[in-house]
């Protein structure tokens, strides 16, 4: 069940997700991200793209 955050009015529901690497073994864990059923893109902090040796599609 996702919580919800504070810091968005209205509420909004989050989950703490973890993230892999399948090529490799690196996982980044306990990252929040916004749930949003009609989202176009998903959007990762990039420390965690930077911990998992993850090349950045684009800019925001």
């Amino acid at each position: 069940m996702p919580g919800f955050d504070d810091r968005f009015a209205p509420l909004a529901p989050i989950a703490t997700v973890s993230l892999t690497q399948p090529d490799s073994d690196e996982s980044v864990e306990d990252i929040s991200m916004l749930i949003d059923s009609g989202a176009d893109v998903t959007l990762v902090p990039r420390s965690a793209i930077t911990t998992l040796g993850v090349a950045a599609t684009g800019e925001h």
